[in-house]
C-alpha cells in the first residue's frame, strides 16, 4: 500500500529577490505559514537584501488551484486542511475542482460545512452509489415482485447522476458529491 502525503504546501519567496534573479524561499506547510517572515526566507542565503518586504507563494502542491497565491491565502488553506479529515483531504480538492462546490467568503477556500453536506464518500462507481442509495432507502421494497424485475435500474442511476457532481478519486474509484 502506498502512502501519499496530501498536506498542502506553499514555496513563499521573497518577490524582490525573485525579480532580480535570486531563488530565496523554501517550502512550507499551509499550516505553518504565519511563521514565515522576511528574515526566515532570508536565513541561509547571502545578501545584501534592500527592499525586501513582499512574500510570495509562486509554487504550490496539494492544493486544487491554479497559478500562484498570497501568503495569507495559503494560510486560508492551511485552516481548510486542518479542518477537515485528513483522509477526506483529497475530495476536499476534488469537490474545489470540480466547479461545483460553495466557497468561504469571496475567494476558492470551500465551506467545510458545506462539503460535510455534499460529500456523500468514495465509490468505485456512481452505480455503486446510486445501488446503496436505492437499498438504504428501500426504493423498490413494497414494489410488486413483477415491478422490481422490470424496475430499469440503468436509467434510474444515470437520471440520478442529474443530482450529483462525481470526480475520479487518485486512488481510483470515484468521489460522489450531492449538488448544492
Amino acid at each position: 500500500m502506498t502512502i501519499t502525503d496530501t498536506t498542502p504546501r506553499v514555496w513563499p519567496a521573497c518577490l524582490n529577490c525573485y525579480n532580480n534573479g535570486r531563488l530565496v524561499g523554501q517550502w512550507v506547510d499551509c499550516t505553518d505559514v504565519s511563521d514565515v517572515t522576511i528574515t526566515s526566507l532570508h536565513d541561509g542565503f547571502r545578501g545584501p537584501y534592500s527592499g525586501c518586504e513582499v512574500i510570495w507563494c509562486i509554487d504550490h502542491e496539494n492544493l486544487p488551484v491554479k497559478g500562484e497565491i498570497g501568503l495569507a491565502e495559503a494560510g486560508r488553506w492551511g485552516d481548510c486542511f486542518e479542518e477537515a479529515d485528513p483522509d477526506q483531504w483529497p475530495a476536499v480538492c476534488a469537490w474545489v475542482s470540480s466547479g461545483c462546490y460553495i466557497a468561504e467568503g469571496t475567494g476558492d477556500i470551500p465551506s467545510m460545512s458545506q462539503f460535510e453536506d455534499a460529500y456523500q464518500g468514495q465509490w468505485d462507481s456512481f452505480d455503486d452509489y446510486a445501488t446503496q442509495l436505492a437499498e438504504g432507502i428501500a426504493l423498490t421494497d413494497d414494489w410488486p415482485e413483477e415491478a422490481q424485475r422490470y424496475f430499469n435500474w440503468e436509467a434510474w442511476s444515470r437520471d440520478l447522476a442529474f443530482d450529483y457532481t462525481v470526480m475520479d478519486a487518485p486512488d481510483g474509484g470515484v468521489f460522489v458529491f450531492r449538488n448544492c
